[in-house]
């Protein structure tokens, strides 16, 4: 073997194992973001997406550029597995005004009864089946762990979201969050920033999972009112 396929082999060799160094931190951020997801996305699935995009990364790594591999990857192994989560296209037009026909449902009759509808009420509720709502539902679950540029940008006309700078959007989320009181604002916080399940928030403020859903959606609802007014 010639000195540079000698070399070639070496370096796919330290690359392979860079990759396999980290590939339980993959495997753990994995597991992390399916607790947030449905049942119907797959761990396996996720795992897969970013352990690919890991070994890209360690193969084009330039260790001069950035001093942590790591630091270099986690955000574009988590970017991958988001991408796939947004080529589902699980959220069509149709699906959306039922999800806010079902949000706002869902919120009259918890002021009503103090209790999340089943699924089987809400078909009743508003005409349609309880496999669309299912559906539906499964759709709304998957696009709250989306970014919040994602959910906006996917609700608003006319391109409001690509004409403003990011510094602009960050203000009007402080804004709108300055109007909710402090429970509800650690529960964004808790959500979107530290990422807990709504199940680690219910145990951590003691409210129910339902409660604190409408709240998160109440907030985006609010958010895409002033981005867009």
């Amino acid at each position: 073997m010639s000195g540079a396929n000698v070399y070639t082999q070496e370096l796919k060799h330290r690359e392979d194992q860079l990759a396999l160094q980290y590939l339980p931190a993959v495997k753990a951020m994995s597991f992390r973001l399916k607790e947030r997801l449905p049942s119907s996305i797959d761990y396996l699935d996720l795992c897969a997406i970013g352990t690919e995009e890991l070994v890209k990364l360690a193969r084009r790594y330039d260790e001069a550029q950035n001093d942590s591999f790591w630091g270099y990857a986690k955000t574009r192994v988590y970017g991958a597995m988001l991408d796939y989560l947004r080529s589902l296209d699980v959220v069509s037009r149709a699906s959306r005004r039922l999800i806010k026909e079902i949000d706002s449902a869902i919120e009259k009759h918890l002021v009503k009864f103090d209790i999340e509808p089943t699924n089987h009420d809400l078909a009743l509720l508003l005409g349609t089946s309880e496999e669309k709502i299912y559906e539906a539902r499964i759709a709304s679950d998957i696009y709250t762990i989306l970014p919040l540029d994602d959910q906006l940008g996917n609700e608003l006309e006319g391109g409001t979201l690509d004409r403003m700078e990011h510094e602009e959007l960050v203000d009007v989320i402080k804004e709108v969050l300055m109007g909710f009181e402090e429970r509800e604002q650690m529960i964004i916080q808790l959500y979107y920033f530290e990422e807990l399940t709504l199940k680690e928030i219910s145990g951590i403020l003691n409210i129910t999972e339902s409660r604190i859903s409408q709240i998160h959606k109440s907030v985006i609802r609010r958010i895409k009112e002033m981005v867009a007014g």
